[in-house]
This record gives structure tokens, sequence and C-alpha cells, in this order.
């Protein structure tokens, strides 16, 4: 075995830098025995790499290789199978088991053994032993310590150190040199041993030589010991006067220090003393303006601008630690809260007034305005007012108790000028809708100092309803718009209520969409939105007082802060637009698609410019109102056309809602011509489509003066007719859906109607027909008794030429009393007639050729003499 370990570690563990520590031959448990060698190993280089390597021997000769390695980090546990009996099977776990028979327990035991010193000195006991003899791991572990356990083999790899290079170059000198150092090593040997002895020999003779010159040495050294105590003598003495030196240094430098401490630091105090002076000293001009300043002059105001800024900037200064400890900062900062204050009560009482004056100067020109449909401008207010801006927002960063004091009375005062003024102008605008101004002088005329107009507006509703019923029962639903294109009347008045409802938009959209701007730059809420912050502090101790009681709107953003004054201030303005909304609905109720188009157009317009203003809010509110309406008429004519009730005795013709859908569409398509709103027209067409769709075949098959066929007919002629002249994209299903039904029921009435002519000749070919259809053969027909030919010929021989011609006569003037003249479909018709009829006698012709051949039995009339009968009887009439 010894032999073998020599051979692996030479041909295999060297050349890859590895030591071959254990060996142990063994084979797999369970097979046939093709032996191999488990070899534990570890790597010459550091960091040490510990194996496990299974080694086989080729087949040819006695050369081994390497088949296997696993590392024995990898390595789980090891099973002995058994602790107490000799056992040569054992296990490795490695990534899976591996079962092992060894040629001997001993090699087994010494490999088991080689891999626990291992895993002590390496692996730091990771490895789990199981069914291990004790005694076998204690006699690897005498001492119980891990340091030693690595045994004999483990020391001798310790002490082993390998050549290098010049060790073996010195070998190889020497060996040079003696001719029989490879042929007699033991004499090469005992001469190099006998040459080591020489050199020890003259090494010690010339250690003993060397004696006399080592006491010269030491001579020497005690001289300069001595040399060296002389001279820290001195350097003692110069020591102790540097000492002196040094304290009378550390006194001056102490006091350099002092001096420039005290420097700096008034130097600091210089500072303190001119930032307190320069940021907290208010000249006597803005202090004079703040006390007396004319708030009423141009000069005055810019002066009073200054001053509060300046002294907001004096107040606003960040002061250092300390400084509010001042006495001259206290009362500085005193002494401009008593300013603060002062002027804040003189611009609260000055603006107050101004509220109250621009007020009744702008009450003095309302009576300008009642007479005409035009609101008040407060342009001028607006002018005068926004002077004030800047101090507004000083007012407002300073005192924001009087800050909101003073918004409430804007629009608290504004809330009632503007009231007044959109009343009168409501019932202006109301009056001319009504068409009843002149009359109306009387009963809502103009009087008074401020020349107000008084009446309420239910009065008013009244008299405009009143006015209006003569028209109403013209124009309010489809059933008479018919009658609408005749009366020039209707079509004034709308395009009279159409001017009118634009100009009480137009007048309403540049009054909020001015003062929303003025309340945003005199009140200075056109920032984003931020919290307020009070700033306020109290004048005798600097503390910051309670919160006001308006606290909840400092967490309200600006913009919604706009938007709660402009809502107070024309809360009437939705009101007012409902009522006359109403009032336009009432006197007609196709005003709806006026004001769904103005007022879309407007909410469209005021959405561009601010989505989220008040003016976008109210008639986006209001814009709901009218569309609710529009389909209120909508629904209206719907359920007309559903009660509509037509006379027995006279005949249909074009139905009253079908013409009036006509001159909806009509109206509608001229109203909505590039309207922001098409969709809604489109579904309200649709809706109406299809009601007159249900309607029409509801009252056809009600009719009983009237064919249900020519009721269709005519009806769906009519609405194919207009929804291709109008070109309604939305419609184009319906119109080719009319025409669908149109045709149908033309042809249906074609049909219906020719059986009369050859009504004998027609059950006769119809008996015959069913005949062929029972399986009789067609040439056998002629032998049926009751088809035969002498039958045949008894039934032609009933319609002669002038019996035909007779009977279409009749026919058309039955057709003529069944169609009205509105239409003007009796020439089509009867063109159909005509087609048809040549096709039933070319049906007849060939059902004699075929079921009576060589009969020679023929019509008594010809296709040329129906020609000549249909066009001398369209002629004739």
């Amino acid at each position: 075995m010894t032999a073998i370990k020599h051979a692996l570690q030479r041909d295999i563990f060297t050349p890859n830098d590895e030591r071959l520590l254990s060996i142990v031959n063994v084979c797999k448990a369970g097979k046939k025995k093709k032996n191999c060698f488990l070899c534990a190993t570890v790597t010459t280089e550091r960091p040490v790499q510990v194996k496990v390597v299974k080694v086989k021997k080729t087949d040819k000769g006695d050369f081994y290789k390497r088949q296997m390695a696993w590392e024995l980090q990898d390595l789980t546990e090891v099973d002995a199978k058994d602790a107490n009996k000799e056992n040569p099977e054992f296990d490795l776990h490695f990534e899976k088991v591996y079962r092992w028979v060894a040629s001997s327990t001993a090699e087994k035991n010494s490999f088991i053994s080689c891999i626990w010193k291992l895993n002590q000195r390496y692996l730091r006991k990771k490895v789990e032993f199981v069914n291990v003899s004790p005694q076998l791991l204690e006699e690897s572990v005498p001492s119980g310590e891990s340091q030693s356990v690595a045994g004999g083999d483990e020391d001798a790899l310790d002490d082993y150190q390998e050549l290098n290079s010049h060790d073996e170059q010195d070998i190889e000198s020497m060996m040079e040199v003696c001719e029989y150092a490879i042929s007699n090593a033991e004499a090469f040997a005992e001469k190099l041993s006998r040459e080591l002895q020489v050199l020890d020999g003259a090494n010690i003779q010339s250690i003993m030589a060397s004696e006399k010159q080592v006491n010269i040495l030491m001579q020497l050294l005690d001289q300069a010991l001595a040399e060296v105590d002389n001279i820290e003598g001195k350097l003692l003495s110069y020591e102790e006067m540097l000492q002196s030196v040094k304290e009378q240094m550390d006194q001056i430098s102490q006091s350099n220090r002092l001096i420039q401490i005290s420097n700096t630091n008034n130097g600091k105090l210089l500072d303190e003393i001119q930032f307190l002076v320069n940021y907290m000293d208010l000249s006597k001009g803005h202090i004079k303006a703040l006390q007396e300043g004319d708030l009423s002059s141009p000069k005055g105001i810019e002066a009073c601008i200054n001053a509060s800024e300046a002294l907001s900037q004096c107040m606003n200064v960040a002061l250092k630690p300390g400084h509010d400890k001042l006495m001259a900062v206290k009362q500085q900062q005193h002494m401009f809260s008593e300013l603060r204050d002062t002027f804040a009560r003189r611009l609260t009482n000055h603006l107050n007034n101004v509220f109250v004056h621009q007020g009744h100067d702008q009450s003095s020109t309302l009576s300008q305005h009642t007479a005409e449909l035009t609101l008040p401008k407060h342009s001028p207010l607006h002018r005068d007012l926004l002077r004030y801006a800047k101090l507004m927002e000083w007012l407002k960063n300073t005192q924001r108790e009087k800050y909101d004091g003073l918004s409430r009375t804007y629009v608290d005062y504004m809330t009632r000028l503007y009231e007044r003024e959109i009343k009168d102008f409501f019932e202006v605008a109301k009056i001319k809708m009504a068409g009843t101004s002149k009359d109306g002088k009387g009963k809502f005329g103009l009087h008074g100092s401020s020349g107000k107009l008084t009446g309420s507006t239910s009065s008013l509703n009244k008299l405009a309803v009143s006015s209006s019923n003569s028209r109403r029962s013209q124009s309010s639903s489809l059933l008479d718009m018919g009658n609408m294109s005749a009366s020039d009347l209707d079509v004034a008045d709308r395009t009279r209520f159409d001017k009118i409802f634009e100009q009480v938009l137009s007048e309403l959209e540049p009054l909020c969409l001015a003062e929303q701007d003025f309340i945003s730059k005199f009140f200075k809420l056109q920032q984003n939105p931020t919290l307020a912050q009070v700033e306020n502090v109290d004048d005798s101790d600097g503390t910051v007082p309670s919160r006001p009681l308006s606290e909840h709107r400092h967490s309200i953003s600006e913009k919604d802060m706009v938007r709660m004054m402009m809502n107070k201030i024309f809360q009437s303005i939705e009101t007012e637009l409902n009522s006359l909304i109403a009032l336009g609905d009432k006197i007609d109720s196709f005003n709806s698609l006026y004001m769904l188009v103005k007022m879309s157009h407007h909410v469209w317009t005021a959405e561009n410019v601010d989505p989220a203003s008040y003016l976008s809010t109210t008639l986006g509110n209001v814009l709901v109102t009218v569309k609710r309406n529009f389909d209120k008429c909508i629904s209206g004519q719907i359920r007309q056309m559903e009660e509509v009730k037509i006379s027995k005795k006279s005949k249909v013709g074009i139905l009253p809602f079908v013409t009036g859908f006509e001159e909806f569409a009509k109206l509608a398509e001229a109203i909505f011509r590039n309207a922001e709103r098409r969709g809604d027209l489109d579904k309200a067409y649709i809706k109406l489509i299809r009601a007159v769709f249900s309607n029409v075949e509801k009252v056809a098959n009600e009719s009983q003066k009237t064919p249900r066929d020519v009721v269709m007919m005519e009806n769906f002629h009519h609405i194919f007719s207009t929804l291709s002249s109008l070109k309604i994209s939305c419609l184009e299903a319906e119109r080719k859906e009319a025409k669908q039904k149109y045709t149908e029921h033309l042809q249906s009435y074609v049909i219906n109607s020719l059986g009369q002519p050859l009504e004998k000749l027609n059950h006769f070919f119809e008996g015959v027909e069913a005949r062929v259809a029972q399986g009789v053969r067609e040439e056998e027909v002629s032998y049926q008794l009751a088809f035969n030919k002498q039958e045949l010929r008894k039934v032609i021989k009933e319609y002669p030429g002038k019996e035909v011609k007779k009977g279409l006569d009749n026919l058309y003037k039955k057709v003529d009393k069944h169609l009205c003249e509105e239409e003007n479909l009796l020439q089509v018709v009867w063109h159909s007639m005509q087609d048809e009829f040549i096709r039933q006698y070319k049906h007849f012709e060939g059902l004699i050729n075929r079921c009576y051949p060589g009969s020679g039995i023929t019509m008594e009339f010809t296709i040329q003499d129906m020609l000549e009968y249909f066009s001398s009887i369209a002629q004739s009439h």
C-alpha cells in the first residue's frame, strides 16, 4: 500500500500541487468488485483546499487516472455502519450518498480517522460522524485540543520545506565537483560531513581570535556612555531655561488672545447695532404717511403704499436670538405695532366709505340702463378701487381680521347692488321676450327716483303666457308645425327671442368676468392656493394672540375664496336665468333649441377662458336646466304624436306630425349649424324619427277611409324625401328604412289593387297553379273538368279589351280617391300598376302556353293594347 501511495503522489497529486494524506482501497457496495482508491488530499498553496479524490487503475498497464473529486466542505455525514463490530462498509454523504466497501477494516478506520482530523482542523467540526467508534476518535485527539489533531502525518507536512531554485543550484554545483556524487551517495554524504566539521572548527578558531578586539570595543562603549551622561546634564540645564521662556510666552499669548477676543466682540457688537439701525428704523416721512397720509389722492396713496411696505420690512426682519430682549428693540416693535394698527383702522374706514360712496354713484346711473337691455358697467368703480390693491395685500398679510371684514363688507354691499341691477335687467328682458314692452309700461312702468322696474315675475309670466296663447297653438308641437311656415309672425318671434337671449348672455358674461378679475386683483387672490398665515402680534408682550373667528377661511384655497365671493355677489343670476328660461319655454317650447345652442356656446367659451370660474360653473348649471327643457320638449312632441286622432270620414294623406318633423328638422338644422352640442340634436332626431315611424304605422292600422298601404306609402315617401334633402348624417339608416317601407307598401298596394280588374281570370289561374302544385303535370291540367279549355275560353271571353279598359278606368278613379294631392304619387302608382299588369299578362300567357299547348287560346287584348289603355286613362284624367 505504501508503494501505491508514493506512486499516486508522484503521478497524480504532485503535478496538481496536492499532498496525499490517506488512502483506502474500496469498491462500490452491491456491485462487481471493480477496485478503486479513495484519497484524502490537501493543496500545498494557501488557502488550503481539502478534497476526497476517487482514483482508478487503467485497464492497460499500471497507470492510475483521476476519475472524480469532491470538496470536503460538501461532505455532510460519514456513516461507519457499526461502531462496535468490525465492518468494512461505510457511506459518504455528498450531494448524494456513496456506499463503499473497504478492502480491510483497518484501512477504513485509518481513512475515517484522517477525515476526522481534517474536519477538526479545516472545517471546524462541520461533518457529522455516525456509527464511528469513540475510541477511534479519542485516539485521534488524545489531548482534546484541536490544534494537535493532525497527528504525525500532519506534523511532517508542516515541517516539510520544499527546495527553492537557489538551493537547487547550490546542490547541483556541489554534485558537479564530486564525480561520485551520484554513483556513491554514501561516500558523497561522508565527504560533505567531513567538510562541515572542518568549517565548524574554523568558525570556533575565528571567534577565539577576536577576543582582544571585543575588549577594545567594550572600552569604547564605556567612554561613549560617559559622554552621553555629560550631554544629558547640559540638556537638562537648557530645558530649565526654556521652561522659563515658555511661561513668559504663554503669558504674552494669553494677553494677545484676550485683546483679540475683545476686538472681535466689539466688531460683532457694531455689526449687530448697524443691523438693527438699518432694518428696524422707519423714516419720519413714512411714519407721517401712515399716521396722516391722504388716502384719496394718487400721491397720498402712493406714499401710504411705500410706507406700508417699509413698515412690513421692519416688522418682518429676521431677528437673531437675543435681539427681542433688548429694550430698544421692544420699543421699536411696540411703535411698529401701533403704527400698523392705526394705519389698518384708517385704511379700513376709508375703504368702507369708498364702497358706500361708489355704490351710491353707481345706483344713480341705474335709471339710464333700465329702459334698455344692458347692464351697468362697474369699470369706474373697479378702476378707483384697484389703486388700493397693494394696500389690501398689506392688510391681508398683517391684519387678517380687518382684511376679512373688508371682504365681507364689499361682498354684502355688492350683493345688494348687483341683485337690484340683475333683477331690473331680467325684468326688461322678460318684457321684451313677451312682446309686451309697450303695453307693459302701464303695468310695469318706470317710475321713482331710481327708475326701477316694479311688478312681480309671476304676473309678468302670466302676461307673457296670455299674450302668446294665440301663437302657442301653432308653434308648440310637431302636429301643427306644418302650418308654421305660413306664419311669418312665429319666425319673427323666435328670431327676436334668440336675439334677446343672446344679448342677456352677452351682457352677463363680461360683467361676471370683470367682477371676478377685479376680486382676484383687488383682494390679491390670484396666486396659487396656499394656506393663509396669521402674523398678528400683540402690542404689549409680542406674543401671538388667539386665532380669529374666521380661522376656517385660512385653510380655504384662494381660488375657493374667489368662488365663494362670486357665489355670494351673483347669487341671483342662476335663479333669474332659470326663470327667464322657464318663461321662454312657456312662450314657445321650441325656444329651448335656441337656448340650448346659445347656452352651450357660452359655456364652451367660459370653459376655454377658465374652467373653474364662477361664470363657467353657473352657466354649466343653467345648461343642465336648458338641456332638461329640451328633452322635455322632445318628449312632449312624442307624446302628442301618440295622442293624435284621425278623421274617419276623410282620407288620411300626409300626417301632420310627418310634415311637422320636416319643419322641425329644417328649423333645428338652421339653429344648430356649427353648434357645439350637435350630439344632443342627433339623439333628439333619433327619438323623434322612431316615434314618427311607429305612429305612422299606428295611424295606418287604425285608418278606415284610406288603405293601410296608401298611408304607409305616402308618409314614408314624404319622410324619405325630407331626409334625402336635409342630408342628416345620423338619420342615414332611417332614410334607407323609410325608402324600403315606401317601396314595400307601394308594391303591396299595386298588387292588391290589380287583383280586381281581372278577378275571375286571377282565380282561374290560381286554381291551375294549385293543381300543378298538387302534382298534376302542366300538360294534363286541361283534362281537369274545372280547368279544361272550354272553361278557359269562357273566362277569357268575360274580359274583352273594352271591359279591361273600363276596369282600369275604375281602378284609376279609385286610386285617385285614395291618394292625396300633396305627395303627388298618382302617376308613380299608375306606372307601377302598368308594370305589374304587364307582368301578370305575361304570366297568364306563359301558363296558357305550358298548360294548354296547341290550343290556340289567347287573351283578347295584347300588351300594346294595355299600354294604350293606361296612357289614354292617365291623359283623360
